[in-house]
């Protein structure tokens, strides 16, 4: 990533109201990019965008992703180089819950993204965000490339395969490689793995439901201890976002298609030992139990092959996994004791930035 492509850069990003969007939302602000974010209010309370002051340096405007002719028009009107879409419904269990909804918001709602796209003036690259649960997993261990098939088991993962097909079929369509000369866009999506950091709140999620347990005093009840997961700091995939889109501006269509941004092979963990590092750094009262209860289907296993983005991208982690829990442990220990949140993020990607790729 090149800090100084960004500044003064127009960039135009869907969801910019949840976890990864407000992270996303700081850093480009802190570049001196010119930011205009849509998306729904923000999905939990307490929210990073309210606390951390997101919207004063945007243009934040709260709409539905679903409401194509109000998208249209606030894309056509921010004229965007760069087109970040991260809204979605992100949650696997919430997917058995609400498979309908699921659907529209990370099917539909990426047909629509698309669709504002095409003709939208200015416009120079897009990046979908999709997850590494949107393969078809056999739990055979071997870590998916990019190249592999698309599928998933639950209606979350299955609908960002689906959000994935839908990326291909409008860049074949509209925005083919071969034709950029005419339409000048580049199409590119994202596969992160399971993302941490300071700020999430988010229902059904390890780390927030470790720090819940904590304040109230309870044990966190682990579902599924064994299950293995690509578990990586915020920070890491959002680089890998905005080194995508530098290069699909710079080079166009040489980066168009799918791109995983992982951790290490090292940094993936069992939920147990994610567990017991938080309990550990935190220290008491914070404890965790495995909770006896039948729970609907999750993939055992997930790891992703990253090497296309090391070797095109230049792309590599920079924090270890028990690097990036120390930042998350300091992170909600600041903000529980009344800190500056905004500055809290900011510091940590300034420190971020000083780190080097590994």
């Amino acid at each position: 990533m090149t800090p100084g492509f960004w500044r003064g850069r127009r960039v135009f990003i869907t969801g910019h109201t949840g976890f990864k969007g407000s992270w996303l939302s700081l850093w480009l602000q802190r570049l001196g990019a010119e930011v205009t974010g849509y998306a729904l209010d923000p999905p939990t309370t307490p929210s990073l965008f309210e606390l951390a002051g997101v919207a004063p340096g945007m243009r934040s405007v709260i709409a539905d992703v679903e409401d194509l002719p109000r998208l249209q028009r606030e894309l056509h009107a921010a004229r965007p180089e760069i087109l970040v879409h991260m809204a979605a419904q992100p949650l696997v269990h919430a997917g058995y819950d609400a498979p309908v909804e699921t659907y529209r918001t990370n099917v539909m709602g990426t047909v629509h993204v698309l669709e504002a796209a095409r003709g939208a003036p200015g416009l120079r690259a897009i990046v979908n965000v999709t997850t590494d649960k949107c393969y078809e997993n056999p739990e055979s261990e071997r870590p998916f490339r990019e190249t592999d098939p698309l599928g998933g088991f639950d209606p979350y993962s299955n609908s960002k395969a689906c959000s994935e097909l839908v990326t291909q079929a409008y860049r074949n369509a509209f925005f083919a490689p071969d034709r950029h000369a005419q339409h000048g866009v580049a199409v590119a999506s994202a596969r992160a793995g399971n993302v941490i950091g300071g700020g999430d709140w988010g229902k059904d999620r390890l780390v927030p439901d470790i720090l819940r347990a904590i304040a109230a005093n309870t044990p966190v009840r682990i579902r599924r201890p064994d299950a293995m997961r690509p578990w990586q700091h915020v920070l890491e995939p959002l680089t890998g976002y905005l080194t995508l889109a530098e290069r699909l501006v710079e080079d166009g269509p040489r980066h168009a298609g799918g791109w995983n941004f992982g951790p290490r092979d090292e940094d993936a963990h069992p939920v147990r030992w994610m567990a017991e590092q938080l309990t550990r750094l935190w220290g008491p009262p914070a404890r965790w139990e495995i909770e006896d209860k039948v729970w609907p289907h999750e993939a055992r296993f997930l790891r992703l092959d990253c090497s296309r983005a090391h070797a095109a991208l230049g792309w590599r982690p920079r924090l270890a996994l028990a690097q990036a829990l120390e930042w998350i442990v300091e992170w909600h220990r600041a903000q529980a004791t009344g800190a500056d949140v905004r500055e809290q993020c900011l510091a940590q990607i300034r420190r971020y930035e000083q780190l080097a790729p590994s």
